[in-house]
């Protein structure tokens, strides 16, 4: 039996993934086919709840489903905003630099294997570059990144799912003071006095 009108907006990676009753670790419930279609219908944090074509529902880390491609939006709406791809791939470089310095060092004989062990230890670093295409491991939110262009969505994750959403860069709320002082706009050229 399918649910009335049913239309996926994911589908479980190829290799399936677990599920639960509720979002707590301590329910599991059988495991979701590769590639079946869901319907993602709520998130608390990094779960979600999906709907399958037959009316079951279940808990997954839904940083972990495949996008189904939707209809274009509508003429006049505005895009929605997308990860920019550049800070995260700063931070690699930033990564792939200290690692080679002390690479130099060590091979210079500057450093010896302890030394290059305590300076190294912690870097952690991942990137393909396939053509046009980008996966990057992304330390800072513990995931994998993949970008074709300008576009960078979450590929696979090593964090169990939050109960709370942990996005890279929010926004704070009202209730939040900032970590640095507001942005502000500065003219490039003096204006004439």
């Amino acid at each position: 039996m399918t649910v009335p009108g049913f239309r996926p907006t994911h589908v479980v990676p190829l290799d399936g993934m677990p599920a639960w009753e509720a979002p707590d670790p301590a329910r599991p419930t059988v495991a979701l086919d590769g590639l079946l279609p869901v319907r993602l219908v709520d998130r608390r944090g990094d779960w979600g709840q999906v709907l399958c074509s037959n009316g079951w529902s279940a808990w997954v880390d839904s940083r972990l489903l495949v996008a189904v491609p939707q209809d274009p939006p509508a003429a006049g709406c505005a895009p929605a905003p997308a990860e920019d791809p550049r800070p995260p791939l700063a931070r690699a470089e930033e990564a792939v630099r200290r690692y080679r310095a002390a690479l130099e060092d060590l091979a210079d004989g500057r450093l010896d294997g302890e030394s290059f062990r305590s300076r190294t230890g912690g870097l952690r670093i991942g990137l393909v570059v396939d053509g046009e295409c980008l996966w990057l491991y992304d330390a800072e939110g513990e995931r994998w990144l993949y970008c074709e262009g300008t576009r960078l969505s979450p590929y696979a994750t090593t964090r169990d799912p939050a109960a709370e959403p942990q996005p890279t860069g929010a926004v704070r709320g009202a209730d939040h003071a900032p970590d640095h002082a507001p942005t502000r706009a500065v003219p490039s050229v003096p204006p004439d006095e």
